[in-house]
């Protein structure tokens, strides 16, 4: 590695450092887009990894209280160092990352571009376990990376590049776990978001340009059964690559949930859009909301969903599609950052059930939106307690945080809404999953020889324990319909 960057440092510019012969042009696009992603640095100490010869060190010193930028190449260090060595808050330092030495819980963000990738696997985990303890609890890591694709345009034959794609990165970064202290509190990292980074999307037609910003949590509170984040267990248990799409067999093409493309379009209607307004799609799944709002009303759709498998589904589908104005992203809802006022429309179906507080959750919403903004959500809800032994039992596998319809209504109030609906579509939920019965009868051989009768039955029996749910009356489904004044 040292040999072949010995070789491309030599004149320390900027198309060296990216192995890109158009480098100046991607930069003046890609580098506003990527911090974009950045929480706010205002006050943070980063440290970043790899800095080349200061691309974007200089941006985030003009933001952070103080910027620590390595690399292990000397020629780039000195051309940082050239360019932004002027400025009281920086340190350049020439090292290789690998034998960093951090003193732990002093870092409020760590910025890495194109260095991952450069690791073997062993060399990653034992850096990212370093990173989770230089960071404080609550810090960020944000890195880019290229996955299972040569990026630039220079000859590579000799770049020592372990490509790895989105899920091994997600999978690996996210499985690592610290613990400080003998007896001390567990951290490791929580996926706020996985993007594609639109510039080479759109300059290069490449796809495999990759970022994440993930965020150092306590790992007690983030488990679930035997897997190590949520996020994992929605990829590896309640929504695999299969179960997506036998689901989408039964509720149409590009719907996962109940209702698919006949409740879409009605509640959808209600929004009264407009081209070219602005839509945030929390929970999108596979993307047939996505892709008839943007087709019917011709607005800009940004969906979000914390399953990996949903998202990558969504994204083949949406380039099938030739829809330039629907992008999806891996991302928490609950920790994903926009600037205040940054949409016209929040739509939500059957998500928000996972999330704890819902409050401050519709508090973000609130401020995502536009002044006279629209809010709409169809969301699971339950009835007065007590619930049924059977009905708390499922809840609790699920680990869903269950309102009755009034409640739920009531937060969105309390978020700073105005005009709230809140309605119970129970009666209207019962007639849609009896209707997919029926469906589904009609459609059993040919869904059996595509999947399996084991899946068809898992199907059908959800579907019916539903019923079953609603008719004692523990299970409701609501939706809520809400403007920013």
């Amino acid at each position: 590695m040292t040999e072949f960057w010995k070789e491309h440092s030599k004149a320390a510019t900027v198309e060296e450092m990216m192995l890109d012969s158009h480098a100046r042009q991607l930069t003046l696009h890609e580098l506003p887009e990527i911090l974009s992603l950045l929480p706010s640095l205002t006050g943070k100490r980063v440290l970043e990894l790899g800095a080349g010869i200061g691309r974007f060190t200089s941006e985030l010193l003009c933001k952070a209280e103080h910027v620590t930028a390595v690399d292990f190449m000397e020629s780039f260090v000195q051309k940082n160092r050239e360019e932004n060595g002027h400025h009281s808050n920086a340190a350049f330092i020439q090292a290789d990352v690998t034998k960093l030495d951090v003193p732990n819980n002093s870092l409020d963000v760590i910025f890495s571009n194109w260095l991952l990738m450069y690791l073997s696997d062993k060399e990653l985990k034992a850096l990212t376990e370093n990173m989770l303890c230089w960071l404080r609890p609550g810090g960020f890591l944000f890195f880019r990376e290229s996955c299972n694709h040569q990026s630039g345009d220079c000859k590579r034959d000799f770049n020592p590049t372990y490509y790895r794609n989105q899920g091994q990165y997600s999978h690996l970064m996210t499985s690592v776990q610290v613990e400080e202290a003998e007896g001390a509190e567990k951290f490791g990292f929580d996926i706020v978001l996985t993007k594609k980074v639109l510039t080479y999307v759109k300059m290069k037609n490449n796809l495999n340009q990759i970022c994440w910003l993930l965020e150092k949590s306590p790992r007690s509170s983030a488990t679930q059964g035997s897997f190590t984040t949520f996020q994992q267990f929605l990829d590896n248990q309640q929504y695999t690559r299969r179960g997506i799409l036998r689901y989408e067999k039964m509720f149409g093409a590009g719907y996962v949930s109940t209702g698919g493309p006949s409740t879409t379009k009605e509640f959808v209607d209600l929004l009264n859009l407009k081209p070219g307004q602005r839509v945030l799609d929390i929970g999108c799944g596979i993307g047939g909301g996505d892709f008839y709002m943007a087709k019917t009303f011709g607005v800009e759709v940004l969906g979000l969903d914390l399953s990996e498998n949903m998202v990558d589904i969504a994204i083949e589908r949406a380039t099938a599609e030739k829809l330039p104005s629907v992008h999806f992203e891996v991302a928490d809802a609950t920790k994903r950052l926009f600037p205040e006022g940054s949409f016209d429309v929040i739509y939500s179906r059957d998500t928000i059930l996972h999330i704890d507080d819902k409050l401050a959750m519709f508090t973000r919403f609130h401020s995502w939106l536009k002044p006279g903004g629209k809010l709409l959500i169809s969301d699971y809800c339950c009835g007065e307690k007590p619930w049924t032994p059977q009905f708390q039992t499922y809840v609790k596998q699920r680990g869903y945080i269950l309102y009755t319809p009034p409640q739920y209504g009531k937060f969105i109030e309390q978020a700073g809404f105005c005009n709230v609906r809140a309605e119970d579509r129970t009666a209207q939920f019962i007639e849609v999953i009896q209707t997919e019965l029926q469906r589904a009868e009609a459609l059993k051989d040919q869904f059996i020889e595509e999947f399996s009768e084991e899946d068809y039955t898992a199907i059908e029996n959800g579907w019916r324990e539903k019923l079953a749910r609603c008719n004692t009356g523990d299970q409701r489904w609501g939706l809520f319909y809400a403007t920013r004044d």
